[in-house]
């Protein structure tokens, strides 16, 4: 293979990452896959290969979708026992970063990670990279109206209430990120103004620093509350658990919790962090309504 293939393959190379990542959850699953997909190249030759790109893409999914299965046969994990590796790596070039971290995060990753192998190709695919359900089908060995309805069962489980967002679904998650991004500011007024002044907090023993159940009310002491958990995860997205508006919390690829909201019109009138495994398990997360970016 020449110079000029390799270099061809190197521009594809963060493309193919990215949609391997989404695919797989894990950086280094994503990096074998690649590699595996160039391993392919070099055998084949890229003589005759019309569209190198598609090419790539096709045969990179076929290593996604045999990993999934293999995947699937041996293990299951569920919301509270496995966290995938986070979509920005260090090592990455600043393209791939980009392709990496646009508009998604850990939240998508977890959502995925509870699809079966097929509907997840087909997701991945087709609503995060615009493939043609034509294309997806050769690769799923399935009518191309099959493929397209793998990937309609797939969003019904990754967005909640996927026919639309509704106005007050907008408003919750609107009050979501602010809320967010008031405690990762340190900002107490901005919390203040979405805080109820008798706003109800918990934790479980498994959240909570003394190990101990947290039972709070109170406007001010849920800010301080909200700022001191914002330095453990800036990262923190907002979600859909069960249905109800919350926020996925992760630190450093380390173990992870779930705040959950009561919301009241335009503020917030309790909060619960669960952080219990079991509990973890048995909570259904979806991303909010609008929460993907268009392919």
């Amino acid at each position: 293979m020449s110079m000029d293939d390799s270099e061809a393959f190197e521009h594809h190379r963060p493309r193919l990452r990215a949609v391997a990542h989404r695919m797989l959850g894990s950086a280094a699953d994503a990096d074998d896959a690649v590699q595996e997909t160039w391993l392919r190249l070099h055998r084949t030759g890229p003589a005759g290969i019309g569209n190198l790109g598609g090419w790539l893409t096709t045969v990179l999914s076929h290593i996604c979708l045999d990993m999934l299965r293999n995947r699937s046969a041996l293990r299951e994990h569920p919301l509270g026992v496995h966290l995938p590796d986070r979509l920005s790596d260090p090592a990455a070039g600043p393209e791939e970063d980009a392709l990496l971290t646009e508009s998604t995060g850990q939240a998508l990753l977890i959502v995925l990670d509870r699809l079966a192998p097929a509907e997840r190709i087909a997701f991945v695919l087709h609503d995060l990279f615009a493939v043609p359900f034509d294309d997806i089908a050769a690769i799923l060995d399935r009518t191309p109206n099959a493929a397209r309805l793998l990937a309609t069962r797939a969003r019904r489980r990754v967005v909640g209430g996927s026919e639309g967002e509704r106005p007050e679904t907008a408003a919750q998650r609107a009050i979501v990120e602010a809320f967010l991004a008031a405690a990762r500011g340190g900002d107490l007024d901005a919390l203040l103004a979405v805080l109820d002044p008798e706003v109800a907090i918990a934790a479980d023993e498994t959240a909570s620093p003394t190990g101990a159940p947290v039972r709070l009310r109170g406007a001010g002491l849920a800010a301080r509350q909200a700022v001191a958990f914002a330095r453990l995860s800036a990262g923190a997205e907002p979600i859909l658990a069960d249905g109800i508006p919350a926020a996925l919390v992760t630190a450093a690829g380390g173990p992870y919790s779930v705040m959950l909201f009561t919301i009241t019109g335009p503020l917030i009138t309790g909060i619960e962090v669960v952080a219990d495994p079991n509990r973890l398990r048995a909570l259904q997360a979806a991303l909010f309504p609008g929460a993907l970016p268009e392919p």
